[in-house]
């Protein structure tokens, strides 16, 4: 079909866009009944869409397609899932529980060319890459839980004995064991 006013073209389905019925995103133009997610078919605005390449979503449909996989993550705060994104086109491959690389790397890290040793790799942690938790620098990828591989903040870790994990991995391997604890809020159970 031709251009015939030589404005902008919708990203979805292609058509002339008029200013009255203009939504921008990431320098691209939509029609306001065409700027939909494109699995769940909602409506969007400026603080519900995510862009991956030419295509827009909802933040749910970004996070379950594309965001990290595993039980907890993509349905909200608190929220365990199962989904693993089949109805998404996803194929889910069973991944091996996170390990740091090196074990005893923590009692290794060293002093590398003036730069801060990082405690789970033992490589060389420069300013740009550099999170500093537990009193040691690490590198932003290798600020994670050593049990679960959850990706941690300053804020959100516990150490014990050189290594770091997420306050839930902490509770239950090095927390308080017995009746009462480590089952959530006001919940007992019985643990030998």
């Amino acid at each position: 079909m031709p251009n015939w006013g030589g404005g902008k073209k919708c990203g979805v389905c292609q058509k002339a866009v008029y200013f009255a019925e203009e939504v921008q995103c990431e320098g691209n133009s939509f029609h306001k009944s065409c700027f939909l997610c494109m699995v769940c078919k909602k409506n969007l605005d400026s603080t519900t869409v995510a862009v991956h390449g030419e295509e827009i979503y909802c933040k749910s449909c970004y996070g379950k397609k594309y965001g990290p996989k595993g039980y907890g993550y993509g349905m909200g705060a608190g929220t365990l899932s199962t989904d693993k994104g089949e109805s998404l086109g996803i194929k889910y491959e069973e991944g091996q529980p996170h390990r740091p690389p090196n074990p005893n790397a923590a009692r290794m890290a060293q002093k590398v060319g003036g730069s801060d040793g990082c405690p789970r790799c033992g490589q060389a942690v420069y300013a740009a890459e550099k999170v500093i938790g537990a009193g040691k620098s690490w590198h932003k990828s290798c600020f994670r839980c050593a049990k679960c591989g959850k990706s941690l903040e300053s804020t959100t870790l516990a150490d014990k004995d050189g290594e770091i994990y997420c306050k839930g991995c902490y509770a239950k391997n090095f927390g308080p064991k017995g009746f009462g604890f480590g089952q959530g809020a006001g919940a007992l159970v019985h643990s030998q």
